[in-house]
Order: structure tokens, then C-alpha cells, then sequence
């Protein structure tokens, strides 16, 4: 993985399936309070005799959307591969890449459109009762429906791996941890934007020392 790269149909597969695999690893966390509430809900219903879809089938649908996304970054790495913008590392080589992602993730942070996107996925109980859906079909659909909401609140942090490193673990884990806490802590939201000025700052600091 850390040559040179032919884009054929095998390697794209390895890709795309790594990009799945760290979407799965880094966006679950996040979503355990709103798995954890359907899975209470489904005990609760199956005790009084009224049994509902199983948690597997809403994770299913959450993690599709994320599925999705892989294949979308799978070929944004193509892209910057051919364009010699990414290291053999997966890596930006370019200053002004990296400074623009760290601008572009900065600004978003600060959108309404990312205000509303946190909100869903910072009220697991409001999301249950809003999007309720009956069967393994309705499961799998609110599993959808809370994925694609995580996705626009977080798809372009996840471009912040192409700044860091894909494959630099620390980075990864510094990634997952700050969309936990965005989610989950009751700071999470004022400190996210506090984080999208300093993400702004630092692009800036990468374009004067680059």
C-alpha cells in the first residue's frame, strides 16, 4: 500500500473496503446512544409481547450511508493520487491542499446547515420518536435517516484524513474522539466551533509556512 499505486479493479476494491471498514470503526462510536435507545425500545416492545426489527437491522442502514461515502472518498483519493496531491502514505502533498481542507472543515463547522445536521445527532431520543418506523424496512430506513443527518455533520472532517495521514492512526483516533465529544458532551456543540475557528487559524498558518 505505501507504493506506487495502480489504479486497477482490485485495487480500488482494497480501497474502497478500507474506507469502509474506518468509516465503521470511526463513526459507531458515535452513534451507540441512538443504537443503544432503539435497542432498549426493541426489548422493551419484545417483553410486552409486541417484538419489533432488530437493532442489527437500523445499524445496517446507518452504516450504509456511510458505505457510501467510502466510495466517494475512495475516488476523491483517486483523484488526488493522479493529480500527485497525496504521498504514497495518503498524505496531501500540498500546502495549499491542506490548507484549504483545514479552512474548508473550519468554516463548515460554523454553517447552520452543521448546526442542524449536530442537533439530529445530538438528540438520540428526539430522533427515535420523530423517525420511527415500524418493521425491519422502517429499521433500516431511521438507520438511514441518522446516517445521512452524521453525514452532513461530519463528511468533511473526514477529509481532514487526506491532511493527516489515511493511514496514521493517531490521526484517526484524534478524528473519532472529537466526533464523540461533538455528539455526545454537553460542550460538544459550542466546542466544535470553537474547534472550526482554530481549524480556520491553522489553514492559515499552513499557507504562511508553506
Amino acid at each position: 500500500m505505501m507504493g506506487l499505486r495502480s489504479w486497477d479493479a482490485a485495487n480500488f476494491g482494497m480501497m474502497f473496503s478500507m474506507w469502509a471498514i474506518m468509516m465503521a470503526g470511526m463513526m459507531l462510536p458515535s452513534a451507540s446512544p441512538t443504537t443503544l435507545i432503539y435497542a432498549a425500545v426493541a426489548r422493551k416492545a419484545s417483553r410486552a409481547g409486541m417484538p419489533v426489527a432488530p437493532t442489527a437491522a437500523f445499524v445496517a442502514g446507518y452504516l450504509t450511508m456511510w458505505t457510501l461515502f467510502s466510495l466517494a472518498a475512495t475516488l476523491a483519493q483517486w483523484m488526488l493520487e493522479s493529480m500527485a496531491l497525496l504521498s504514497p502514505g495518503m498524505v496531501s502533498t500540498s500546502p495549499v491542499l491542506g490548507a484549504g481542507l483545514l479552512v474548508a472543515a473550519g468554516v463548515y463547522q460554523l454553517t447552520p446547515f452543521k448546526d442542524a445536521c449536530l442537533e439530529h445527532c445530538r438528540s438520540p431520543a428526539h430522533f427515535i420518536a420523530e423517525h420511527w418506523r415500524p418493521g425491519t424496512a422502517g429499521a433500516f430506513r431511521m438507520g438511514v435517516v441518522h446516517g445521512a443527518y452524521c453525514l452532513g455533520c461530519c463528511w468533511i472532517l473526514m477529509g481532514l484524513l487526506f491532511f493527516g495521514g489515511v493511514m496514521n492512526l493517531l490521526w484517526i483516533a484524534a478524528i473519532t474522539l472529537f466526533v464523540l465529544v461533538e455528539k455526545v458532551l454537553p460542550f460538544g456543540a459550542g466546542g466544535g466551533r470553537l474547534a472550526g475557528i482554530g481549524m480556520i487559524l491553522a489553514g492559515i498558518l499552513v499557507i504562511a509556512l508553506g
